[in-house]
């Protein structure tokens, strides 16, 4: 995006030529092209599940950045002359509105893709469009690399972080001492394929990575650079499709132990990423929903006890992953080994704590009988 004396210049999809914003009111773009930004409109089929107006939605996810980000108030958001105009609030920042227009042109490659998909036949019928909207675009921590979004987010929550896997993961940060009220700053989430999909599409996104990548790797170099431009947020790769396809969309450019072998980027393996000069730490990670299909008996003939023992394993690396998620976020600055170390030692392998988290969390016990539980097991 080129930026001169106030102008904000975008070309593609979205918007052609310039158009010009002041310190807190911002032209976002032709009401077409925006509404296929915002997903517009979000949970409609015949009947809407919750009717809103493009200028209620607009201004739904962009109230959602700015609490996240700490600012007070909202924004107006109104159509005029075929645009979608905003004003945002005296405090925000006078340069907020070029982050929103940034991450929007980052949205119009992942945009252009999809209708590449589409194109080539490859887009199913229950998708749809979704970009990581209601982040904290200013003041977050860290990165969170996933796969796709669950569909409930956009057709029923409206909110990129109203799910089971992001609850699980806001509840790991909060036992690692992240205020309850500030975990979704340390959620700020680039998804391998921005698309609202059904819990099970994941086999049948996979193919659709490879398109959306020049749209995933604009979004890391964005988000995952500080206020200290020469500094990083750290970042986690959830799961095994994402941390390979870390490795391979990056090649020489991502550096882990075992790479020059051939070994796979695993959880809890540590990475260095060169983004623009930049070095990103990132932590490999399991996908916060895996352990309930690790502890799940059905999946090893109904044996209950192997069930508990993969969870607490899987619970333990989890622990120890949003441990080093917490504290790198909190100082970027430090050495991220040395604090994976400090973590896998606040977390011990097979230990009464890991132990007894799994039992409350995810076998939904209280604590004295998940401590029994883990006491009769030792």
């Amino acid at each position: 995006m080129n930026k001169m004396k106030g102008i904000l210049c975008l070309v593609g999809l979205f918007s052609s030529g310039c158009i010009w914003s002041s310190s807190n009111e911002l032209v976002l773009g032709p009401i077409p092209g925006v509404s296929q930004l915002y997903s517009y409109p979000n949970n409609c089929n015949e009947i809407c599940f919750e009717a809103m107006s493009l200028e209620q939605t607009v201004a739904h996810y962009l109230d959602q950045s700015l609490q996240r980000d700490g600012y007070a108030g909202q924004v107006q958001v109104r159509l005029e002359d075929g645009l979608v105009k905003v004003r945002f609030p005296d405090a925000v920042p006078a340069d907020y509105g070029a982050r929103v227009m940034a991450f929007l042109e980052e949205g119009q490659a992942g945009l252009a893709a999809a209708h590449q998909l589409n194109d080539q036949h490859l887009w199913a019928y229950n998708w749809r469009f979704f970009l990581p909207h209601g982040m904290a675009l200013e003041n977050h921590r860290s990165v969170e690399l996933l796969h796709f979004p669950p569909d409930d987010s956009l057709m029923q929550a409206q909110d990129y972080l109203k799910s089971k896997t992001t609850d699980r993961w806001a509840a790991l940060l909060t036992l690692n001492g992240v205020p309850p009220e500030q975990t979704s700053a340390y959620q700020t989430i680039v998804d391998l394929a921005p698309v609202a999909a059904p819990a099970n599409a994941g086999s049948k996104l996979s193919p659709t990575y490879t398109a959306f990548t020049p749209y995933v790797k604009g979004m890391i170099h964005q988000w995952s650079q500080t206020k200290q431009s020469a500094q990083s947020y750290p970042m986690v790769a959830f799961g095994q499709p994402v941390r390979q396809w870390l490795a391979q969309a990056y090649g020489q450019q991502f550096q882990y132990a075992g790479a020059a072998t051939g070994k796979a980027f695993a959880t809890l393996d540590l990475g260095a990423l060169d983004v623009g000069g930049r070095s990103v730490a990132v932590l490999g990670a399991n996908h916060p929903s895996q352990i309930w299909y690790a502890a799940d008996p059905d999946e090893y003939g109904g044996d209950s006890v192997k069930a508990d023992k993969i969870g607490i394993q899987v619970m333990g690396q989890d622990l120890v992953a949003a441990c080093w998620q917490a504290g790198m976020g909190d100082n970027p600055a430090m050495d991220p080994a040395g604090e994976l170390q400090q973590c896998q030692q606040r977390w011990p392998s097979g230990s009464a704590a890991v132990c007894e988290q799994f039992y409350q969390s995810i076998r939904r016990l209280n604590p004295s009988e998940a401590a029994e539980r883990c006491q009769s097991a030792s």
